[in-house]
C-alpha cells in the first residue's frame, strides 16, 4: 500500500487504518461521531494527500479545461476555484473534480484518489489541442483543516489575511514557515475551513504547527469515516456511491455545474442536451427516516405499494440530527421534497420522507 507523508503519524496516534484507493489511510481516531462533532463545533484535520492533482499549462490550457469539464472554466479568474465534472461521450460521470485557476495559462485539477489513473488516461486521450499536462499527484500533500475554528487556528501560522479569501477562492502564501502553500477556502464538510496544498517534505512541520496552534480550540485529527458522515449531512455527492459512469449530472442534481453556454463544447454535451429534452429517467434525492433505522448503500427504495422505485446510494445516522439520512436515485415523480418513501431494511419497510439537502443547516 502507498503511504502519505502522514501515515506514520496516524499509526502513532492510534488511528484505525484501512486501505483506500491504494493508500493506507486513517478511518477513525477517537471515533467517527466524536470527530464529526469536533469538526462541526471546533476544528479537525483530515489527511487528504491521497487525492490527485493534475497541472494544465500553456496557451492551450483554457481550451483543454473547457473541453474536459461541464462547467464554464472560462468564467473563473485567477485565484478562483470551481466545482466541475468530466463526462464520457454518453454523458456519464467519469469523475467530479475541483478546478483551480492558478495563473492565466495554468490550472490545477484536483481529482478523486480512486480515479487518478483512469482520469489521467482520459485527460491524455482528450488532449487533442496539445496542452501541457503534468500528473503531480505523487509530489503534492494536502491537509483539510475544517470547522468554525479553522480560520483562528491557521491565522496564527500565516501573515495572509484568511478573512480576505472568499469561499472557493485561494492564495499562495507562507504557512508555518513553509513557502508556496496553496491556501484554499474550500472543503468537503460544510463546516467551513481551508485546504492546504504543499510539498510532501514539509508535511510534519505543517502538521505539528497546526496542532499546536489549534490546541486551545480542542483540535483533533479526523479520518475518512467522519469525512463521509460530514459530507452526507450536507448532501455532497461521493464518487463511486452517488456518481459514476452510469449517472449523468442532470440525474445527480448537478445541472448547476453543467453550462450549456456558447463555446462550451464539453465532452458529453450532445448526450446531455438530448436527455434534457427527453427528461431524466431518475433523480438523486435526499431523504430522512421517519421511523428508526439505518439506511445503507444498496438498500431498495419503495413506494406505498412496496414497489421498488430506486436505490440508496449513501446512508448513515446523522451524528448531529440523530436520525437516519441518505441519498438515492428514484423515479422523477418521487423526488419532490415531502414525498413519502420507504427504505427496505432487512425486508422491512422503514418510512422516510424526501428532504432537500443539506440536512445539517
Amino acid at each position: 500500500m502507498k503511504k502519505t507523508p502522514f501515515t506514520d503519524l496516524h499509526i502513532a496516534l492510534g488511528a484505525k487504518m484501512h486501505e483506500f484507493a491504494g493508500y493506507n489511510m486513517p478511518i477513525e481516531y477517537s471515533g467517527i461521531i466524536d470527530e464529526h462533532l469536533t469538526v462541526v463545533n471546533a476544528v479537525g484535520v483530515f489527511d487528504v494527500s491521497h487525492m490527485g492533482e493534475f497541472w494544465v499549462k500553456g496557451p492551450k490550457a483554457a481550451e483543454f479545461v473547457q473541453k474536459i469539464g461541464t462547467n464554464d472554466a472560462l468564467a473563473i479568474g485567477v485565484g478562483k476555484a470551481q466545482y466541475n465534472c468530466m463526462l464520457n461521450e454518453n454523458g456519464g460521470i467519469i469523475d467530479d473534480f475541483v478546478l483551480y485557476r492558478y495563473e492565466d495559462q495554468k490550472y490545477m485539477m484536483v481529482v478523486n484518489a480512486a480515479n487518478i489513473e483512469k482520469d489521467w488516461t482520459w485527460c491524455l486521450q482528450q488532449n487533442t489541442m496539445g496542452a501541457s499536462l503534468e500528473n503531480a499527484s505523487d509530489y503534492m500533500a494536502q491537509l483539510a483543516v475544517q470547522g468554525p475554528k479553522a480560520k483562528d487556528t491557521l491565522q496564527k501560522l500565516t501573515d495572509v489575511d484568511l478573512s480576505s479569501i472568499p469561499y472557493y477562492s485561494f492564495v499562495t502564501g507562507k504557512i508555518a514557515g513553509v513557502d508556496k502553500v496553496i491556501i484554499s477556502n474550500t472543503g468537503y464538510t460544510g463546516a467551513g475551513g481551508f485546504e492546504l496544498y504543499f510539498y510532501p517534505e514539509f508535511g510534519k512541520q505543517i502538521w505539528d504547527a497546526i496542532f499546536d496552534a489549534g490546541k486551545e480550540f480542542g483540535i483533533k485529527p479526523a479520518g475518512l469515516g467522519a469525512r463521509d458522515t460530514l459530507r452526507l449531512e450536507m448532501g455532497f455527492c461521493l464518487y463511486g456511491n452517488d456518481l459514476d459512469e452510469t449517472t449523468t449530472p442532470l440525474q445527480a442534481g448537478l445541472g448547476w455545474i453543467t453550462k450549456f453556454v456558447d463555446g462550451n463544447d464539453f465532452i458529453g454535451r450532445k448526450a446531455l442536451e438530448a436527455e434534457k429534452v427527453a427528461g431524466v429517467p431518475r433523480k438523486l434525492c435526499g431523504f430522512m427516516l421517519v421511523d428508526k433505522g439505518i439506511p445503507r448503500q444498496g438498500y431498495e427504495i419503495e413506494n406505498d405499494n412496496r414497489e421498488t422505485i430506486g436505490k440508496v446510494t449513501s446512508g448513515t445516522i446523522s451524528p448531529v440530527l440523530k436520525v437516519g439520512i441518505g441519498l438515492g436515485y428514484v423515479k422523477p415523480e418521487y423526488a419532490k421534497p415531502g414525498t413519502p418513501l420507504y427504505i427496505n431494511i432487512r425486508n422491512k419497510p422503514v418510512k422516510a420522507e424526501v428532504v432537500k439537502p443539506p440536512f445539517r443547516k
